[in-house]
């Protein structure tokens, strides 16, 4: 068979050197190596990559972060893109090509006029996207060739993450690379047979330009298209034996002993010792792999291994949030550092990592007792209250990495986030008494966060000197440091580098903003609801876990259609802050299913609302129905009916930077067991883990949430079980105990003494339990049989945290 990059090679006659990789937000394994797209290198990866040019070719670009940029020009007359709601095509809606959402009406145009279908699939801030349609899409030339010689198609990959899936495993299976936007070209029967990332517009001596590409691909399917289309099916034919995650012959799931102790060593491995993380550069926060690391100490607590596991976690947590890599004047984390050090981010920020991270840092404060952790999710949550959730409780996609320095000036990444020393100086020129030396609280404040004339952004990661000057915020010593520095008190450091901090927050409200991205999905929004009831519930914070309410709130009444049960995929705010969706509606995929139903229960968890958990479970029964393989085991990715016409129908099997959909579904099924008894939920994990063996046996590293689940499986689930009326002080005591301790296999249950309520229906056992001299009294339950009754929470505490 002769694969994409010997045809792209052949035909195009490309360059043999190897091809250069760029950065993108999705992908869990982006490697880059320096400044995003400032340099021309970039560094192998694993399977996610974002490619600079043909992923079947040798064509190098620059390395990219993401931005938005202006990319309507009013006085063009607008395609059909403008009747969309997704702001990434939207983006488009100006450009001079006959664009096609992803549908039939394309579809069908493409087998009508024999015309190979060009699909563009990005998403909203992704600075390589915005890079090509200003540079491509935006010229007349080669507008009028994806118009006339294809049917050219745009597709927002969080929309359609299914469309993404299915044409980036053919990228990176004919490339080892990948990244958006992604470019593939199709055949009407919507097969590909060639694809790649990023082009520059035209040839440079290295690279190989949009425009020539077009006019070859152009050429060889008037006069190659048997050829092409008979490639074509045999590389499907590959991609689908490939992908295939079944049962097979296997009885049961791997010894989760082995994974674990895998998983850990390939971890070891890896780990930054001096600043944290699992790579040289760029690091990602990859929060599945901290929670990896915590419940592996909880299983190994008395080894060296589980102490190195708990100080692997934690240092890296806080070597985090010392970094730039955390917006320390706004809050929030941003996407990825480019640098070995969490120095230098690439500026997006995202939902789903921040609500991730705010799990991460309440799991590190409750298995620490640091309020350093504590206080760090806290803030997380303050950015996205402020900034990035709708007035009507849900939350959108993310914030962009590029923006003007000024208005009316060209975007640039991280304009918006960094700091000149004079800048500093001007909004922090109040002299410090009592000081060894004269001071400032200017000098102060660059002193501690690392900021110098020359600015503190390596050569090596701005090859063209465009930030001279600039600074990223970074915590350069601890406060002790800097107080013994100056010879100050600690309480009177903190308190000036707190006012310094306001002062650049309450300027930078000057700046022009990074665009927003409003769209809505129901997945992330699960995970947020994830986010603040686990933090509020850590930290005893009702405030917290009203967000988290009204976040499940927004998420039935906005993306739920009650009729089919079904979650919708996404809505999108509307003029005067409505709320809005797409005709038809584009309906929910299983990481919506996995992700809501996991924050609808860390939600009851959390509230003790049973209404949450009864909800759960009806969204997992529609899950089933439509995702389950019921011959093969585990979830497909998208119903049936949606992914028809796609060559692939895939199931999830990574954790990266969200983790992998069956990963969590596996988890939900463990609670759900453990809530209900119902003996099916169990079955289906134990399947879900069985079909996933070989891939948790290859690269048990791929599958960190997995194999964690995989150990919660093969353990005993604890039912934590407290009698007693919700609204109770001695009730909220025994909730508030167990919420402090770090314990990630149970689940916790309200009895709340009437036989009749949901909860008392599914467990009948549940009945049985009293409360003991009508105090509030708790039992921890295996397996149905239950702990001697106790109403004192330090006594619980000991009976959960020998």
């Amino acid at each position: 068979m002769l694969s994409a990059r010997a045809w792209l090679g052949r035909v195009l006659l490309l360059p043999s050197a190897g091809a250069g990789l760029a950065t993108s937000r999705r992908c869990p394994g982006v490697w880059p190596q320096t400044w995003p797209h400032r340099s021309p290198s970039r560094g192998s990866s694993s399977r996610d990559k974002d490619r600079s040019a043909t992923v079947s070719s040798s064509v190098t670009m620059p390395a990219g972060g993401k931005g938005s940029r202006p990319s309507s020009t009013p006085q063009r007359v607008p395609n059909r893109l403008i009747h969309e709601k997704s702001p990434y095509l939207l983006q488009h809606a100006y450009n001079p090509v006959d664009w096609y959402p992803w549908g039939q009406e394309a579809f069908n145009k493409a087998r009508k006029e024999n015309k190979p279908i060009f699909l563009s699939v990005g998403y909203s801030t992704c600075h390589w996207c915005h890079m090509m349609e200003e540079e491509s899409f935006q010229n007349e030339e080669i507008g009028r060739l994806l118009s006339e010689d294809f049917v050219s198609v745009k597709v927002d990959r969080e929309e359609r993450p299914d469309v993404d899936k299915v044409y980036m495993t053919f990228v990176q299976a004919t490339s080892s690379g990948g990244g958006w936007p992604m470019n593939v070209w199709l055949t009407p029967n919507l097969q590909p047979f060639v694809g790649g990332t990023y082009f520059p517009p035209e040839d440079g001596l290295t690279q190989v330009g949009f425009r020539t590409v077009l006019l070859r691909i152009r050429e060889q399917w008037k006069q190659n298209k048997n050829a092409l289309l008979e490639n074509s099916q045999r590389v499907t034919t590959a991609l689908l034996a490939r992908s295939e995650i079944s049962v097979g012959n296997r009885q049961l799931p791997p010894s989760a002993a082995t994974m674990n102790s895998r998983c850990f060593q390939q971890l070891d491995e890896g780990y930054d010792e001096e600043y944290g993380g699992f790579a040289e550069a760029p690091k990602f926060p990859t929060p599945v792999i901290l929670s990896f690391l915590f419940s592996y100490w909880l299983s190994h607590r008395l080894t060296q291994d589980g102490s190195r596991a708990q100080q692997m976690a934690l240092h890296t947590l806080k070597m985090m949030a010392n970094g730039g890599i955390r917006d320390h004047v706004g809050q929030g984390f941003h996407r990825y550092s480019t640098d070995r050090q969490w120095h230098v981010p690439h500026f997006e920020k995202t939902l789903y990592d921040q609500a991730q991270l705010a799990v991460a840092y309440s799991q590190a404060f409750q298995i620490s007792g640091d309020e350093f952790y504590s206080d760090v999710a806290k803030d997380i949550l303050q950015y996205v209250t402020r900034s990035l959730s709708h007035r009507s409780g849900g939350f959108y996609s993310a914030e962009d990495a590029d923006s003007p320095p000024e208005r009316g000036m060209r975007p640039r990444e991280g304009a918006y986030y960094m700091w000149t020393v004079k800048e500093v100086q001007q909004l922090l020129p109040e002299p410090v008494l009592g000081a060894t030396e004269p001071l400032t609280s200017g000098q102060l404040f660059m002193k501690h966060y690392g900021l110098t004339e020359a600015g503190n952004i390596s050569p090596s990661q701005d090859p063209k000197g465009e930030l001279q000057g600039q600074n990223v915020l970074t915590v350069r010593y601890s406060l002790e440091l800097t107080t013994a520095r100056f010879g100050l008190d600690v309480e009177a450091v903190r308190t000036l580098l707190k006012m310094g901090l306001e002062k650049l927050f309450q300027a930078r409200k000057h700046r022009p903003k990074p665009h927003l991205d409003s769209k809505m999905l129901a997945a992330w929004n699960g995970l947020m609801v994830s986010g603040y009831a686990v933090t509020g519930a850590v930290l005893g914070q009702d405030r917290l876990i009203n967000y988290a309410t009204n976040g499940a709130k927004f998420l039935k009444r906005h993306m739920f259609d009650v009729a089919s049960g079904r979650l919708m995929r996404t809505c999108y705010t509307g003029s005067a802050g409505t709320v809005e969706h797409s005709n038809p509606p584009c309906w929910g995929f299983l990481e919506d299913y996995a992700f809501v139903v996991r924050g609808l229960l860390d939600l009851y968890e959390a509230s003790q609302e049973s209404a949450w958990l009864e909800w759960a479970l009806r969204l997992q029964d529609t899950q089933d129905r439509l995702f389950w393989d019921s011959q093969g085991g585990g979830y497909f990715y998208s119903e049936a009916e949606l992914g028809a016409g796609l060559p692939l129908r895939l199931k999830d099997d990574q954790d990266g930077a969200e983790p992998s959909a069956n990963s969590v579904s596996a988890h939900n099924l463990l609670r759900l067991h453990g809530f209900t008894g119902h003996k099916d939920w169990m079955d289906k994990c134990v399947c879900l883990l069985t079909a996933f063996s070989e891939r948790m046996h290859r690269v048990p590293v791929a599958l960190p949430e997995m194999v964690r689940t995989l150990s919660a499986q093969q353990q005993t689930l604890k039912q934590i079980v407290i009698c007693g009326d919700r609204q109770a002080k001695d009730t909220k005591a025994l909730v508030q105990c167990v919420h402090s301790i770090y314990i990630p296999n149970k689940v916790l249950i309200l009895a709340d003494g009437d036989p009749s309520s949901f909860l008392s229906r599914q467990l009948p056992f549940l009945s049985t339990l009293r409360r003991l001299e009508d105090q509030a009294t708790a039992y921890v339950c295996e397996n149905q049989a239950c702990s001697m009754p106790i109403t004192d929470p330090c006594e619980l505490r000991k009976l959960l945290h020998p």
